[in-house]
């Protein structure tokens, strides 16, 4: 790419990295780069000047700045012109990102890639200085932001990258060349965006096609997933971490299996009975009590540990990370109120996610006295397949033993149980929501809370 049409840039190229990058005019260190992005209600380019004015060194754009011939000449040695500044903050980054050579673990996945970022994160972190992304910073901005955080301190890097379209993965690994990488599980999500679960698969995966082509692993799989299995194929070149919960199954690197889930997830570990034969060790589990809630998570707790014994981390250790992981972020969380408790995971919807979450809340006991509740938020980005996910949701409803179903949002509308005693109640939004708890004010109750962010149910908890 060529900037300015001017040569001396060339040798700016490589300093980029180097120096503070912002996207936000409202934010600008001095002697930083702004990069003046786009979206549906903002243009950066809009915002150039202000920028220098406030003390960017450079202002990176990709539109003719309606400016003065006499401002163009003062400003034109710090004034960058590109095609799309966009694809310029990607090619930043990834040259930055080339300056380290250590470990780059990529992760994906329909459900549980940030709490599986997170828990890989965790048990790293007892060894190595980890450099891990922050937030929801899993997209095309968010993963250059991530690598462009990288310094001579990191010794591991940990890149969630999200996904709504076909190609997005590709896109994303071509930006942080990943050393290695896992995909949690795909389910159907964003299927307006994918056109087809067939879709999702195939766009996730593009980490493994990337990985297959650019490196020599290793690919973090969990071998019960056959969807997992499949997109793996029978390539022998492949350097494969398996992980199951199936204690008996041979050639996978970790399994594990679920003690109690009451309310909070506890289970063990071990290395296959295979390998423990083979070199005379002993077959000892290694049990852990999480602060996590939902038998599902523990593909994402094995996933963590099976990064973990590949890069050396001491099991003691492994354990220790996973004991004292609290998760925040409505995602997991057990909440005690004075009133209720509350199993909070309003970060996140999909099908799939919420038949995980039904499912282990049918499970949970309750305390003497308290009934269920559960409080759904639609799922979104459905697509042609909207209105026969949201009946299906209502179908698994009506066969538990919830006694009191809120439903919110607008994808809800005319979806009714097939023959069944369930009580429902419609909202617009969390704000009808919210007066109904305070008109109600429910107590004695376990409470599921189980939406997407766009819901906004993490708001729920201090009216309950």
């Amino acid at each position: 790419m060529t900037y300015n049409n001017d040569t001396k840039y060339s040798s700016l190229w490589k300093d980029l990295g180097k120096l503070p990058i912002t996207t936000d005019s409202r934010n600008c260190p001095k002697g930083s780069i702004f990069i003046a992005l786009k979206g549906d209600n903002f243009n950066g380019n809009q915002f150039a000047l202000q920028a220098l004015e406030k003390g960017c060194a450079y202002a990176i754009v990709d539109e003719d700045l309606d400016i003065s011939e006499s401002q163009i000449s003062n400003l034109k040695s710090q004034i960058i012109r590109v095609d799309d500044c966009l694809q310029t903050l990607k090619d930043i980054a990834r040259e930055h990102r080339r300056q380290f050579d250590i470990p780059v673990i990529a992760i994906t996945g329909t459900n549980g890639k940030t709490t599986t970022k997170e828990l890989i994160k965790a048990v790293l972190s007892e060894k190595y200085n980890v450099l891990a992304t922050e937030g929801n910073f899993n997209n095309d901005v968010g993963v250059p932001k991530t690598l462009l955080r990288l310094n001579k301190e990191h010794e591991i890097a940990i890149i969630e990258m999200g996904a709504s379209h076909p190609g997005d993965i590709k896109t994303l690994a071509e930006t942080a060349e990943p050393t290695c990488g896992l995909i949690t599980n795909v389910g159907r999500a964003h299927l307006q965006g994918f056109g087809s679960f067939e879709g999702v698969i195939k766009t996730k995966g593009e980490l493994y096609d990337y990985l297959k082509a650019n490196t020599e692993g290793p690919i973090f799989i969990n071998a019960d997933n056959d969807y997992l299995v499949d997109l793996i194929g029978d390539d022998d070149e492949i350097f494969l971490t398996p992980y199951s919960t199936d204690p008996e199954k041979q050639y996978v690197c970790i399994s594990g299996e679920v003690v109690s889930c009451d309310p909070e997830l506890t289970f063990r570990w071990r290395k296959p009975l295979m390998e423990l034969e083979e070199t005379g060790a002993s077959q000892k589990w290694h049990k852990v009590k999480t602060h996590l809630i939902g038998d599902y998570n523990i593909d994402n707790l094995l996933a963590a540990i099976a990064v973990g014994i590949n890069f050396g981390v001491d099991r003691k250790a492994i354990c220790h990370a996973l004991e004292n992981y609290v998760p925040t972020n409505s995602r997991s969380q057990l909440v005690q109120t004075a009133h209720n408790r509350l199993i909070v995971d309003a970060y996140n919807a999909n099908p799939s996610s919420m038949a995980a979450a039904l499912d282990n809340f049918r499970l949970m006991a309750t305390n003497e006295g308290e009934t269920k509740m559960a409080i759904l938020g639609e799922m979104r980005e459905l697509g042609d397949v909207s209105h026969e996910e949201h009946q299906r949701l209502i179908d698994l409803l009506a066969k538990s033993d919830i006694s009191e179903v809120w439903l919110v949002g607008e994808e809800f509308n005319g979806i009714t149980p097939q023959a069944s005693s369930l009580i429902l109640r419609y909202f617009k939004d969390v704000e009808e929501v919210k007066a109904g708890l305070q008109a109600r004010q429910p107590s004695g109750k376990l409470i599921l809370i189980k939406g997407s962010n766009g819901n906004k149910l993490y708001q729920l908890p201090d009216f309950l």
